[in-house]
């Protein structure tokens, strides 16, 4: 038998959400989803996104669900973390920073979008997590085709960009880091609270090797650290698709071009 059809539970296939597992923000699709959990019966799998709990739940299963089909679970960078269907860890981020920091973060944050002038602006412009700050010029609750528009517009006028070089600039030697991920926004957190924060849980798992698959590798992305960690086999990939098929290859005695 092909080693590659054994199952092999000690690996660990550990996925970014957005961009790799699902569309920005929207439900993975059916046949990903039952791939997936063939995968399973191969390796270990889990997800390790910026988005709080709540949303990687809406996206990957129904409820709590998502905690019974993956592994393990790390929201918000790490900072809250689930193995086995249950709460192993939480930390906040007021707890790092101090209040007078954070003030001074989103009062910044609000003054400079203040000054942004885009076709459109809709809600919760300042997400605040357990791990992070989740910071969107045009602001969350912006419809799909919205979403779509913003992200065109920054590609050209580097609206992103520039917010995070003023946000450096300002908060020079602060301890902070900022990450760009998805469409509309970018996030703030401490100094060593980017992904690779759920590698100092998972280094006590017993796991031979740890397979990281994300699309934000790049150094402003949100995947980088993690992708570069030498704790992880690092991946980089375009679409939920291109991830089904990379792990195909890595996994599974056969090719194939079916999702």
């Amino acid at each position: 038998m092909d080693e590659n059809s054994l199952p092999q539970r000690n690996v660990l296939c550990l996925f970014d959400v957005d961009g790799t597992l699902t569309p920005a923000r929207e439900k993975i699709e059916p046949q990903l989803d039952l791939f997936f959990q063939s995968l399973r019966r191969k390796v270990k799998i889990g997800v390790v996104g910026g988005s709080d709990y709540s949303k990687i739940a809406e996206q990957l299963g129904n409820g709590d669900e998502v905690i019974c089909k993956f592994d393990y679970v790390f929201a918000e960078n790490g900072t809250v973390g689930y193995k086995d269907g249950r709460l192993i860890s939480k930390q906040a981020i007021q707890n790092q920073l101090g209040e007078e920091l954070l003030q001074d973060l989103i009062n910044f944050c609000l003054r400079y979008m203040g000054l942004i002038k885009l076709p459109k602006k809709r809600g919760t412009f300042i997400e605040f997590r357990n791990g992070m700050l989740n910071i969107s010029p045009i602001g969350r609750s912006c419809t799909l085709e919205e979403r779509i528009e913003f992200s065109e517009i920054d590609k050209r006028e580097k609206i992103r960009e520039k917010f995070v070089a003023a946000l450096k600039k300002e908060f020079a030697g602060k301890g902070l880091r900022f990450t760009k991920g998805g469409l509309i926004s970018f996030d703030i957190f401490p100094e060593g609270w980017d992904k690779t924060l759920c590698l100092d849980f998972l280094e006590g798992e017993g796991l031979e090797a740890i397979y990281f698959f994300g699309n934000e590798t790049t150094p402003d992305g949100n995947d980088y650290e993690i992708f570069n960690d030498p704790r992880t086999i690092g991946h980089t990939v375009y679409s939920p698709e291109d991830t089904a098929r990379l792990c195909r290859e890595l996994f599974f005695s056969y090719p194939s071009s079916k999702s």
